[in-house]
């Protein structure tokens, strides 16, 4: 056995979509950037959105039997401003969560897509 560790990055998270261009859109509009979409099979579309080009994405994949989606995804998205993207996903018709202000903690909230997946946002640290 080897110090090396075995894995030294992520590269995507995937999300299960009903609908993958609905969901691609709703990223879009949400800062994230395409950065991959392709039919890798027939009938098996992989779409990576980010929100760094360096950084890891998330992947949009078909809802099926083994992926439902409303999922909590435990992804935790981080913002400049939180009470502004609480206030963009509120207005692209989300489910946005109460935004938490609390003490020693970072301002944040959570969300549900359309799909009933659940994300996480806080505010970066200054």
């Amino acid at each position: 056995m080897t110090d090396t560790a075995a894995f030294d990055g992520i590269r995507a998270i995937a999300v299960p979509s009903t609908d993958l261009d609905r969901s691609k859109s709703l990223l879009e509009q949400l800062g994230f950037t395409t950065r991959f979409d392709e039919e890798l099979q027939p009938g098996f579309r992989w779409i990576e959105l980010s929100a760094d080009p360096q950084g890891p994405a998330i992947a949009l994949v078909a809802t099926g039997p083994q992926l439902p989606t409303g999922v909590d995804t435990g992804i935790r998205l981080t913002t400049a401003d939180a009470r502004a993207a609480h206030a963009r996903v509120g207005a692209l018709g989300l489910d946005a969560g109460e935004l938490l202000d609390w003490d020693d903690v970072p301002l944040m909230f959570s969300f549900v897509d359309h799909d009933g997946n659940r994300f996480y946002a806080s505010e970066r640290d200054s």
